[in-house]
């Protein structure tokens, strides 16, 4: 008990109540300070009362913990018993099930990026295992009893819609990836506008892009790109525009705002990404036969082995070689109009004349076979029989929306070339 004269003097001080907590597991002893404000007047009955407060011991906190969850990822060279300690699973009983156990042969074989979750009590011992299996389901491992259990929840699929957008600084594929889209993604939108942009000689730096596309995610786990349902290119102050549109229950195409086709009978390349190498000429110096002649054709310089894509719908009229041309494929399309692709290194399987072939199929693989000095694609594209430019000549259109589809168009694509209107005129506000 406080003499009385130190309570007299006690408004002159602040009063500090000392609280012993132990509602922290695990953590010791927590004590919090509460400050009193001063008053004028304290109670003559008030005093300090000191009580000792038994805590829990130390087995009866741990026991009465929750239990805990982890999540890892399968890591190159990973060994279950290490899997199990970045997990913190510290039980004997669980590692040997998990290194011998047939039911759990799955997580043994799991690839490297796989996302693993275990489930522990405080002590570490193993409450329950959840990994995806090949077909993307949920396989569950779970304490049971002495032993273990083993079960299977069906994958949860779902597509997401995600928007990207960027700017060229040296090339399509530096730009996409600086921004996240998917390789795929990035080839979907090179063939959309790749009628209307030669990406091998007409990007240039500044130019951008927004992409509207669909993400396939499996247990919340992005699983495989899907398709582009609208974009926007903007190429030497140009916007070029395509929508997604499904013109029957089965096929679909890529459509301007005017429901003119982005699909050309052309592509403009029969290569993804190269470099022309040599131009179409009517005097160059050849660097084998060491004189000057025309050069009919496109050279795309290219690595050995690159895909070769037959540039329009049309049917083989040789495979084999011939001359200077060593290893080549010429195409027949739509009767006036016929493609050649030389100095390939070997033709795709089972190619041969007469096969009818689409748009974008592969048919040979970049070599040095013929009149050639280094791996290239030689390529060109005649009109009634005569060589033309490939990168100049004006390549007919695809089919535009039919009259009959015109309104279900307008529906179907109006929200999404919003959405690019509204990051277009966002990214105007931007640079104002």
């Amino acid at each position: 008990m406080l003499p009385q004269n130190t309570l007299s003097h006690a408004h002159k001080m602040k009063l500090r109540w000392f609280v012993t907590l132990s509602s922290l597991p695990l953590l010791g002893v927590v004590t919090a300070f509460g400050i009193m404000p001063q008053t004028d007047v304290i109670s003559g009955a008030q005093q300090t009362v000191i009580e000792d407060i038994a805590l829990p011991s130390a087995t009866a906190v741990a026991t009465s913990a929750t239990s805990f969850w982890r999540n890892e990822r399968i890591q190159r060279g990973d060994t279950i018993a290490e899997l199990l300690r970045r997990l913190n699973v510290e039980d004997q009983a669980a590692s040997d099930y998990l290194r011998k156990n047939k039911a759990a042969e799955g997580l043994r074989r799991l690839s490297v990026g796989k996302e693993v979750q275990a489930e522990t009590d405080a002590n570490g011992a193993l409450l329950a295992l959840r990994y995806p299996d090949s077909d993307g389901n949920q396989v569950v491992i779970e304490k049971n009893g002495g032993g273990f259990k083993v079960s299977s929840l069906p994958a949860v699929t779902e597509k997401r819609i995600q928007i990207r957008t960027g700017e060229i600084k040296t090339n399509l594929f530096a730009a996409t990836d600086e921004v996240g889209l998917p390789d795929p993604a990035a080839n979907q939108l090179a063939d959309i506008f790749g009628g209307d942009i030669d990406f091998h000689r007409d990007l240039r730096k500044g130019d951008k892009f927004t992409v509207i596309y669909e993400m396939n995610y499996v247990n919340g786990e992005p699983a495989r790109t899907g398709r582009i349902l609208s974009a926007e290119f903007i190429n030497h102050g140009h916007a070029f525009r395509a929508a997604y549109f499904q013109t029957t229950e089965y096929t679909g195409d890529y459509y301007s705002p005017e429901g003119k086709s982005m699909r050309k009978a052309f592509l403009r390349s029969p290569l993804e990404f190269s470099r022309v190498s040599s131009g179409f000429s009517k005097s160059r110096f050849h660097p084998i036969l060491n004189k000057w002649r025309s050069h009919k054709g496109v050279d795309y310089a290219a690595a050995m082995g690159t895909k070769v894509k037959v540039t329009s719908d049309g049917v083989v009229s040789f495979v084999g070689k011939q001359g200077g041309y060593g290893n080549v494929v010429m195409v027949d399309h739509q009767g006036r109009f016929s493609t050649v692709y030389g100095h390939l290194s070997r033709f795709a399987s089972g190619l041969h004349k007469g096969q009818r072939v689409g748009q974008g199929q592969i048919i040979g693989y970049v070599g040095m076979t013929g009149l050639a000095t280094g791996p290239h694609l030689h390529y060109e594209f005649k009109m009634n029989g005569v060589q033309r430019d490939p990168l100049k000549v004006a390549l007919p259109d695809g089919k535009p929306i039919s009259e009959a589809q015109r309104t279900a168009f307008s529906a179907a694509t109006g929200a999404l070339f919003a959405q690019l209107d509204t990051y277009h005129n966002t990214r105007i506000a931007n640079l104002d």
